[in-house]
């Protein structure tokens, strides 16, 4: 029996024939994996939910001097750790904010999208 010719340049991924005319065993299936669950998905928010706290109190206890902060008439005298807590707590509340007006103004566009397409 003679082995196939391929073109020059070009080559097989395939094994070479059996010389016995025995067909070769298939290769074992790799085990399936479990799939996701509520449960693992919850395990790894906690994880990462407890990773971050410690992050952030690594960040608290490495900024303890106090600052004078005047905002809008309030005067604070605040630990340099909950001043800048609270810039990005109120930046992030800015964000969502933001956010929430643009998704509002899509659906309300949609909305009036596809009552005009069943009017007609």
């Amino acid at each position: 029996m003679t082995s196939p010719s391929y073109p020059e340049g070009t080559t097989s991924t395939l094994p070479p024939p059996p010389t016995n005319g025995q067909i070769p065993p298939e290769p074992p299936k790799p085990q399936a994996r479990p799939g996701h669950t509520r449960i693992s998905g919850i395990r790894t928010a906690l994880i990462a939910g407890t990773a971050g706290l410690i992050v952030v109190l690594i960040f608290v206890i490495q900024n303890t001097q106090t600052v004078n902060i005047s905002f809008l008439g309030a005067h604070l005298r605040l630990s340099l750790a909950v001043a800048l807590f609270l810039a990005a707590i109120s930046g992030a509340l800015l964000m969502a904010a933001a956010g929430t007006a643009r998704i509002t103004e899509l659906r309300r566009i949609m909305r009036r999208n596809r009552n005009k397409a069943q009017a007609s």
